[in-house]
């Protein structure tokens, strides 16, 4: 079935959905993307954090540009450091432009500690001399940060963004796009969304079997990652963006797991927590593992998001852009005060355990097991959204609505 509109730009016709490598952008333009997302500019302060094991030694005199690796730190520097030096910062009426090192937390969204260092190699805190000296605070690091930003910037009045994971990928793709209209599909399939009673999603296995999970929403109004951060208001964008979502009310079921070393599981859902895991095929010890960690924090397996990618866009081999690829779903456990949840990092036994990990079901990313179809019900109304990691028909007339 051709699912291309005449409405809709070519990037969303069946070619490029079937083959987004193909997809053309402009060249990344750190003017454009700044003045677009965080509009207005004029006036504000601007600064950069990146993150190291060992910032102390590796900030001073920026002395990580002169060692092998960092690849994320050394694309913050090249293209959002000097790109703010070399002119950037002019052109928006910004000012500042520093940039600072905090230790890595090791794990997605969790809390930062407050050292951090300057490249004279001088230690400061993040309360007292960086969230409430800068308007704008772009966090490029090697985990995301959203969730504890978004808490400090309500605290202390600045906007910002994340955009853990930096590659050349995301700079030449997620990162080039207009975030304007990303922003408005983004809405579109919002609306299409909001409101939804349940979503069920159905995986096939490579054994022939399926797996369904329901996720029980209760009627919430769906919400968007979008990229943009306008006015004075302070909010915290997640780059690239291009994602609606929901924090389920409650789940149950059973959905694939592979985890980090190719192993592959079942998990078992009860009242919106993973419960225990199953192998499939791998490492019995990563299984074992698991069920010890869920055994021990039960709140570490509680599914806090669900949420669907809206935007085409290639693979970069990072999470925070490919989730965002239309046709994709992903599931997260852990904490979601952050989009507006009930799981705080208090509840959890261990600071450490207090993550929000995102589950992404992708092609390139889950090739052992498909998604064969994704329902969402909504009063009466029954529609099909997703089908072999394809948006189906009511998603694309759905982005095709008031262009």
């Amino acid at each position: 079935m051709s699912i291309s509109a005449p409405a809709l730009p070519a990037y969303f016709h069946e070619e490029i959905l079937l083959h987004p490598e193909n997809r053309e952008f402009p060249p990344f333009d750190l003017v454009r993307l700044l003045g677009t997302v965080f509009e207005p500019t004029e006036g504000c302060r601007v600064c950069i954090l990146i993150d190291f094991d060992e910032p102390e030694l590796l900030m001073k005199d920026f002395d990580f540009l002169n060692r092998s690796g960092f690849p994320v730190q050394k694309n913050a520097y090249k293209h959002f450091y000097q790109g703010l030096q070399n002119g950037a910062l002019d052109d928006l009426g910004m000012t500042g432009g520093e940039m600072f090192a905090f230790r890595c937390t090791h794990g997605s969204n969790l809390d930062l500690a407050d050292d951090v260092w300057d490249h004279h190699g001088m230690l400061l805190s993040l309360d007292k001399d960086i969230y409430p000296n800068y308007d704008l605070i772009l966090c490029i690091s090697t985990f995301s940060a959203t969730a504890p930003l978004t808490a400090k910037c309500k605290e202390y009045g600045f906007r910002g963004a994340t955009l853990h994971g930096l590659n050349d990928v995301i700079l030449n793709s997620g990162l080039a796009v207009d975030y304007h209209e990303v922003s408005e599909d983004a809405e579109r399939l919002r609306l299409a969304l909001t409101n939804a009673d349940s979503i069920e999603i159905d995986f096939a296995l490579e054994d022939g079997r399926v797996l369904t999970a329901w996720l029980g929403l209760h009627g919430q109004d769906a919400q968007k990652s979008h990229g943009l951060c306008l006015g004075k208001t302070p909010d915290i964008a997640n780059l690239p963006a291009g994602e609606v979502y929901f924090v389920p009310s409650d789940a149950r079921g059973q959905f694939p797991m592979k985890y980090e070393d190719g192993t592959l599981g079942v998990l078992d859902v009860v009242d919106r927590c993973i419960i225990h895991s199953t192998l499939i095929e791998g490492n019995p010890a990563t299984i074992a593992s698991h069920n010890a960690r869920l055994a021990d924090d039960p709140m570490t397996g509680t599914l806090g998001e669900l949420g669907f990618g809206t935007q085409v866009l290639p693979v970069s081999g990072a999470d925070i852009q490919d989730e965002k690829v239309l046709g994709t779903c992903h599931l997260a456990t852990g904490r979601d005060d952050h989009l507006g949840g009930d799981i705080l990092p208090s509840m959890f036994k261990k600071h450490e355990n207090s993550t929000h990990d995102d589950i992404l079901f992708a092609p390139h990313k889950t090739p052992n097991f498909n998604i064969s179809q994704v329902r969402m019900k909504r009063g009466s109304q029954s529609e099909i959204l997703i089908e072999n990691f394809r948006p189906a028909r009511y998603l694309i007339d759905a982005l095709a609505a008031n262009r």
